[in-house]
């Protein structure tokens, strides 16, 4: 059922546990991250990114996460996130159309920049009662590891300054910090850094919650410590996809003459919905609904 997000997110900070925001596309994601969460009585985030909102187009999307959640979902805490939400007016339109919780991405711009839009963002969202969740650091997706891996670029100076991520907690008003430590986006052999004593360090200065992007490819240890350092969110994307793709594969392989939709994708929701269940017992919030 929707609640609230702060409902969900207070609790896990509180307990110290952190608590999945998966990202959905389509019926078979979301179906998989409900059914997941129900099966583990989990708290869960569902939240959708530009992309998948200009795929899917944004009425659509919202009432298909919002009635899953208040049918299949109706007896565990759901909230509705936008993810990575670069464009102000869009952030507006999940505010009013009804976003537990919004993302106001402004940290590829400069400082001044940053705290002038999710201030913004902070003052539509709060009107309506609504989290902003906000970003401060870089997290890198494929082309940013290239860079990375040809020293154009130092992953150092790409991550969270702690006493500016105070500095901005206390300009902005946020409810939510997006932290850079070493993550990124996607899943890449290899990647399995966390700066954990800058997380903790960020932890001790900034007292709202705080949120790991590019968790996808982390072992289970660098997840329980990370939330045991400050982390009550951590998003997760690339193993669904992984997961899908996959399963997808195979019943294809296996099942070439299949011509119906659904036989064709139950197993990927299956698969999907197996790695939304590990995510969530390494998280912690199994039984926390």
């Amino acid at each position: 059922m929707i609640v609230p997000i702060k409902q969900i997110i207070a609790k896990a900070k509180e307990k110290k546990y952190a608590v999945g925001a998966f990202n959905t596309s389509n019926l078979e994601i979301t179906l998989a991250i409900v059914r997941a969460a129900v099966a583990e009585k989990s708290p869960v985030i569902i939240q959708s990114s530009e992309s998948a909102i200009k795929y899917s187009n944004l009425e659509t999307l919202f009432n298909m996460m919002t009635t899953i959640a208040n049918t299949i979902g109706k007896s565990v805490p759901i909230a509705i996130h936008l993810d990575h939400g670069h464009d102000l007016n869009l952030v507006k339109q999940c505010i009013n159309i009804g976003y537990n919780s919004v993302h106001m991405d402004a940290s590829d711009k400069d400082f001044a920049t940053n705290v002038r839009l999710s201030k913004q963002a902070v003052k539509l969202a709060h009107s309506k009662k609504i989290w902003v969740q906000a970003e401060l650091g870089s997290i890198l997706g494929k082309e940013g590891l290239v860079k990375l891996e040809t020293g154009e670029i130092n992953m150092k100076d790409l991550m969270t300054d702690p006493y500016q991520a105070e500095d901005f907690v206390a300009r902005t008003g946020i409810d939510t910090l997006a932290i850079s430590v070493g993550t990124i986006h996607g899943q890449f052999r290899g990647i399995e850094k966390v700066d954990q004593r800058r997380l903790k360090k960020i932890n001790s200065l900034v007292k709202i919650p705080l949120v790991l992007h590019g968790g996808s490819g982390l072992s289970s240890k660098i997840f329980k410590e990370a939330i045991k350092n400050g982390v009550s969110v951590i998003n997760i994307d690339t193993n669904l996809r992984v997961a899908f793709k996959k399963a997808l594969l195979s019943q294809l392989k296996k099942e070439s003459d299949l011509i119906d939709p659904r036989q064709i994708l139950a197993p990927s929701t299956e698969a999907m919905q197996k790695e939304v269940v590990k995510m969530i017992r390494i998280f912690g919030s199994r039984n926390k609904a």
